[in-house]
């Protein structure tokens, strides 16, 4: 059976719990996820209370699906499932769940943060915050890119 591939990137909130059943197929032994929440910003930096998330429609959904895909490639998945949120949203509010089940966990849990990883460095979204400084557009971070390039030591 091939592995089942899921993209949505949409305005409205979603279900973890829905989401984490469509990944359960008969030969899963782990489903492994991923949810990401709007925070407050980092330490030592003004407070955000806000963000707003843009995209590039179509051309976002095949590079999450490109991504999703080589990480079916690299490891033993049975499905990946991505959901992105975009536009407004509240700190507290989910932004991303990323999900991958597989037989064995290590799998799993390898390929969840495989996408996850390169979803903040390859997927094309931009992001401002608000708070009481105004406004700013999100710059990558070199954290991020780090954290990619690991899995290109280990290709």
């Amino acid at each position: 059976m091939a592995a089942t591939v899921r993209v949505q990137v949409q305005a409205g909130d979603f279900d973890v719990a829905a989401l984490q059943r469509a990944l359960l197929f008969d030969d899963a032994g782990a489903v492994v996820t991923f949810t990401g929440y709007v925070r407050k910003g980092v330490e030592g930096e003004p407070a955000v209370t806000a963000i707003e998330l843009e995209h590039y429609p179509g051309m976002t959904e095949h590079s999450i699906e490109v991504i999703a895909r080589e990480a079916v490639e690299r490891w033993s998945l049975k499905g990946v499932s991505v959901v992105h949120r975009i536009g407004h949203l509240p700190v507290g509010a989910q932004i991303v769940w990323v999900g991958a089940s597989a037989t064995h966990r290590g799998d799993a849990f390898a390929g969840c943060e495989f996408v996850m990883d390169y979803l903040k460095t390859r997927a094309p979204f931009w992001k401002k915050e608000y708070g009481d400084f105004g406004e700013r557009w999100v710059c990558a971070r070199d954290s991020d890119e780090a954290r990619a390039a690991r899995w290109q030591a280990e290709n």
